[in-house]
């Protein structure tokens, strides 16, 4: 018999790449000859993400159209590239199945497989379906949802399976607490230009309070540098600072909050490690959905939100210090998490993807 073949698309950033890896790896855990191909943008942050985990990888001549003003021009000029790029894989594969994971580098090959007829599905990490995903759901087969409330976005195809996650996340133990408070900071795969300035601002507010800080910052590589330079003039000597930190699930075991965006991924990985944030969605997020994200976890009890728009360094230096002197909140915030932490999705939606597949056959 054939090995089956499998396709799985998506990605502009490492919030759909994760997931794509995690659900790929369960699917060669069920079916060690399936053969693996993964479609993404060709960005550099993600061709980096994808070189470490040595998976088999297609960068598709596309960019994002909704939100981008006069640089959606340039993204409809490569579409045709994308459309012709996506077609000349499918008839050359001939998938069992193409999964969408998100993004807009999933939606050429995902339509052009449900025009085929080869069995797709779409995975939605957000609370709100993202443009991509909204226009493919009337082609696919069936549309995993992240969140429950979700469901009536996807026309009677949807199914909450949640968000498939590192296994590393779920295994971590509760940190112990000490005098110290440790916070990771990161904005996404490649860092937040927003987030480093807010950091870089707060910190001369922090000064009484340096010495019980212990800091890990994901900044991204354009603002690195400037970021070191930060620390050290304001006295933070032993902060680390990297562009990226590949070892994320270690980062989340050593901290007691962590400061980051709301994209849905970040938000996951919150969940299922049930790590207490304070988090600071990105305003011009298509559709708004970092803030929708946030909002799931804030109704909860499980994080504290800043909107960009009343972000003020006073306010993120208070928050610290109110969570370094109330240790306590921190792990109420974890406990609450546990009303939004689904176990066994990258499982889950793996035996739908083989049911997919042999329903085909």
């Amino acid at each position: 018999m054939r090995k089956r073949r499998v396709i799985v698309s998506g990605g502009g950033t490492g919030g759909h790449l994760y997931p794509a890896l995690v659900l790929g790896q369960k699917l060669c855990e069920k079916d060690p000859g399936l053969q693996l191909t993964y479609v993404g943008s060709g960005r550099s942050a993600e061709r980096t993400i994808m070189a470490h985990h040595k998976v088999r990888f297609v960068s598709m001549p596309i960019e994002g159209l909704k939100g981008r003003g006069w640089r959606s021009l340039k993204a409809l000029t490569l579409l045709p590239g994308a459309f012709g790029k996506s077609l000349a894989l499918l008839l050359r594969l001939k998938p069992d199945l193409v999964v969408g994971v998100g993004g807009y580098s999933s939606g050429p090959i995902v339509l052009l497989a449900s025009w085929l007829k080869i069995p797709t599905v779409i995975l939605e990490q957000n609370v709100r379906p993202g443009f991509t995903n909204r226009l493919l759901v009337r082609r696919v087969k069936k549309a995993v949802a992240a969140f429950e409330s979700s469901l009536p976005y996807f026309k009677g195809k949807g199914i909450y399976l949640g968000n498939p996650v590192r296994e590393e996340f779920y295994s971590l133990p509760p940190k112990e607490r000490d005098g110290r408070l440790t916070l990771l900071i990161f904005g996404g795969s490649q860092g937040s230009h927003f987030l480093n300035k807010a950091i870089a601002a707060t910190l001369p507010l922090l000064q009484k309070t340096k010495d019980l800080l212990t800091i890990f910052h994901q900044t991204g590589e354009s603002d690195l540098e400037w970021m070191k330079r930060s620390y050290a003039e304001n006295g933070f000597e032993t902060a680390v600072a990297a562009p990226y930190f590949f070892d994320m699930p270690d980062y989340f075991r050593r901290s007691d909050l962590i400061i980051c965006r709301a994209g849905a991924t970040t938000c996951a990985e919150l969940i299922a490690s049930r790590k207490a944030s304070i988090l600071i969605p990105f305003a011009k997020a298509a559709d708004n959905h970092q803030a929708r994200n946030a909002a799931a976890l804030e109704t909860i009890g499980g994080a504290d939100v800043i909107l960009e728009s009343e972000w003020r360094p006073e306010r993120l230096a208070e928050k610290i210090s109110y969570f370094l002197e109330h240790k306590d909140r921190i792990s109420v915030m974890e406990k609450n998490l546990a009303l939004l932490k689904k176990e066994g999705a990258a499982e889950a939606i793996a035996g739908l993807c083989f049911e997919l597949m042999d329903a085909d056959r």
